[in-house]
């Protein structure tokens, strides 16, 4: 009866101690609900931010994004993590254009001079997205991330007494993850002339000696985009550049994102690429802009780190057409089907 009752304790132990790892991993998990406080967009193609001051105390790690939003509602959708905030209001105008009304207070997303990078985006219906197993964005103490900022973009006003509380849930942890998360944003300026199909082109080299491994990406235009294809560029030993496909899509499908078609690491000296193929069949000159009339060419690339931190470099933008294309920066060996599906 005593070894029965020796086994019994020995067994409610164990119990208590597998109740008691679960309990803690629970505890860890967070999600933070990010969303507009019930704004009324009061004039068409509208930017809005909204802030949270991130803990400095201690580190988080952000592993997922659940969208709280549909494209009736929201163009667009961008979580920026920001030294500072551009405002301290609880909301403020946050676009690049003032729709020619001088009065009309605006801010940047993040404050000027403070760090600034895009940590999430999402348009077109995109569902939840998850990250990898043991990979997330650090955020908080030892990390630039001071403040989240949730910008949305209303393409219309709103009627009397509509809001909107669009938004993202955060999911966290505070247990340390062993990767960390990036986002590289691939854009271009330019223009598209009228009647006629235009490849925005964007290019640049890696130069931080740090290997980054990528896992996501997203591709955003607006109405002409027809294939936003991304690509990572490695120069052989001849001299001749061989092209590894990270992402090819349509934009016009819903702007999630994706896992990448390859997962081989990006280094020092690789060069990340990518283009949009528009195609235009209006009678003027389409520019890149802010606004649904006018277009844009985004590729984002999702990444982690295994050792140190992510890139510093957020951004890799060019002039765009006519001013640059991949030919023009020396690239070659260029894929045929960079353009197609």
């Amino acid at each position: 009866m005593q070894h029965m009752s020796s086994q019994k304790f020995w067994i409610l132990a164990i119990f208590c101690q597998i109740l008691a790892v679960q309990l803690s991993n629970q505890m860890e998990v967070g999600r933070f609900p990010l969303l507009m406080p019930n704004v009324r967009p009061y004039r068409n193609e509208l930017y809005l931010c909204t802030p949270v001051k991130v803990d400095y105390t201690q580190n988080y790690y952000i592993t997922g994004f659940e969208p709280n939003a549909t494209m009736n509602t929201a163009h667009h959708m961008l979580l920026y993590g920001c030294g500072e905030p551009g405002s301290d209001k609880s909301v403020w105008n946050c676009g690049e254009m003032n729709n020619g009304d001088m009065e009309e207070e605006t801010a940047g997303v993040c404050g000027q001079g403070a760090s600034s990078q895009i940590v999430y985006a999402w348009a077109r219906d995109a569902p939840r997205l998850e990250l990898p197993q043991d990979v997330g964005f650090k955020v908080g103490a030892d990390s630039p991330i001071k403040y989240l900022v949730l910008q949305v973009h209303y393409m219309h006003a709103f009627p009397p007494g509509k809001t909107d509380d669009s938004g993202i849930f955060i999911e966290y942890t505070l247990r340390t993850m062993p990767k960390l998360a990036g986002v590289l944003l691939l854009g271009t300026g330019g223009a598209i002339p009228a009647q006629k199909t235009e490849h925005m082109e964007v290019a640049c080299t890696i130069n931080e000696k740090k290997t980054i491994y990528p896992f996501a990406y997203r591709t955003h235009t607006h109405a002409l985009g027809k294939v936003v294809s991304g690509y990572r560029v490695r120069e052989d030993l001849q001299g001749k550049d061989q092209w590894t496909l990270l992402g090819k899509r349509d934009p016009l499908t819903p702007q999630m994102f994706y896992p990448t078609a390859s997962k081989d690491p990006i280094k020092y000296g690789d060069k990340v690429a990518a283009r949009c193929t528009m195609e235009s069949h209006r009678n003027k000159t389409t520019y890149i802009g802010a606004t649904n009339n006018d277009e844009m060419c985004n590729f984002y690339l999702m990444y982690f780190v295994e050792i140190g931190e992510p890139l510093d470099q957020k951004y890799c933008f060019s002039n765009g057409p006519s001013k640059y294309y991949w030919d023009k920066d020396e690239i070659n060996n260029i894929p045929d089907d960079a353009s197609s599906l």
